[in-house]
């Protein structure tokens, strides 16, 4: 009978102990079937289940591995699993693994205890807990509003009601500040290959046709249809029609001087660069300007954009646009163009917004976040992220601070 026997060590982690304890294994020729580490705070855990044909073999690796743990300071701890365990670990490996991300400015026990509860009430098991953030010392400089705190759970189980675990992951997002992703930990969350961003209120903090409208003295009614089609209230095109058509008589010297102050989102350039290391293309799908989208993509190295042309006659804005309207329908239309032209399958595509009009490539792109959104918005979308800044979507990807 094959002896099936699980090996765990605790204790100070150390240079060479993996490799000694492997010498022991080899000597008594023991099959390794599993193996995995951690440590934290210089503190190992590590765990090995091995196997032998032989229970003499066995017994002999077993006393020499008390020997090595007691020379090097662990704590030894054996565990015989019969063969319908094993057998049954086996095919717990094929089931659908997923991974839920928790980011806020600060994690408190609070915030995780509550996160767990709601995995465990769904019928998942934690088997991996990793932190994404980077280490805090204690008189840690940065200020709070740029801190950042995340951890990874790796999950096994089935997800039996996707609506019901998205309702409560949100109704625990508003109540406690945090924000929770629940992702399918496949091939494809580890592969994504191109990332579309809207831009007001998502690249950048303004939406700039209200600082158009600023400047061409119909501020405060612009704002108010600007507020209600965010909001998913009024209709994109129609709403965006009437609030061009206000522009009328603009002078286009006044394009640069709010071009120059505008306010990149936090994190926005961080991000970039990295995808940009990473090898990821950029678009920018947007219901505002082509003329602002340029300007983020000189700055910011975008590879793509697409906006709107305003309509000008001799410098001065005539209240109309130029070519076809993007609205919620032509950004995922653009998407799926992108995807296509690039050979990039629309489950590697990331969609990043903030509006009502985000909604359509928020829901056809693998990932799609909702960024700092309008409620509407967060309830529709699958992911969203309000707690930090735009960089916080590399943890959705799985980056750790560490790696950059």
């Amino acid at each position: 009978m094959r002896e099936i026997i699980l090996i765990s060590f605790l204790g100070p982690d150390q240079p060479n102990q993996f490799n000694r304890m492997m010498q022991v294994l080899t000597t008594h020729q023991l099959d390794i079937l599993d193996v995995g580490q951690a440590v934290i705070h210089n503190q190992l855990t590590l765990g090995i289940v091995v196997a032998s044909d032989q229970p003499t073999q066995a017994a002999l690796a077993m006393k020499d591995m008390l020997l090595l743990a007691h020379e090097i300071g662990l704590t030894l701890y054996f565990k015989p699993i019969s063969f319908e365990e094993y057998q049954h670990w086996v095919k717990e490996g094929g089931r659908t693994k997923y991974i839920v991300t928790v980011l806020s400015r600060e994690l408190t026990a609070a915030h995780l205890q509550a996160v767990t509860q709601i995995i465990s009430q769904h019928g998942f098991n934690i088997e991996t807990v990793t932190r994404l953030s980077g280490r805090l010392g204690m008189d840690d400089s940065d200020s709070e509003q740029h801190r950042k705190a995340c951890v990874e759970f790796g999950l096994s189980g089935q997800l039996l009601d996707a609506q019901a675990l998205r309702a409560d992951c949100l109704k625990l997002s508003t109540n406690l500040s945090i924000d929770i992703a629940v992702q399918e930990d496949n091939a494809y969350r580890r592969n994504r290959r191109l990332v579309c961003f809207d831009m007001d209120s998502t690249l950048i903090e303004q939406e700039v046709i209200d600082e158009l409208a600023l400047e061409a003295g119909v501020g405060p009614q612009v704002a108010e249809i600007t507020e209600r089609a965010m909001q998913g209230e009024l209709d994109f095109k129609q709403s965006f029609a009437a609030r061009v058509a206000l522009l009328k008589g603009l002078d286009t010297q006044v394009l640069e001087k709010i071009a120059a102050r505008l306010t990149i989102t936090e994190g926005t350039e961080r991000l970039i660069a990295t995808l940009k290391a990473l090898g990821y293309r950029t678009a920018i799908l947007s219901g505002g300007f082509q003329y602002f989208a340029e300007m983020l993509q000189r700055k910011l190295g975008i590879d793509e954009v697409y906006a709107n042309q305003l309509d000008v006659v001799d410098g001065i804005v005539t209240g109309e646009v130029i070519g076809q309207v993007v609205d919620g329908n032509r950004k995922a239309e653009l998407l799926r163009e992108l995807a296509e032209k690039h050979g990039i399958s629309l489950q590697q595509v990331i969609a990043v917004g903030d509006g009502a009009n985000d909604l359509p490539m928020l829901s056809i792109a693998g990932l799609g976040v909702a960024f700092r959104a309008k409620p509407l918005v967060r309830e529709n979308a699958r992911q969203a992220i309000s707690s930090v800044g735009l960089d916080g979507i590399l943890y959705l990807l799985g980056v750790r601070d560490k790696d950059l």
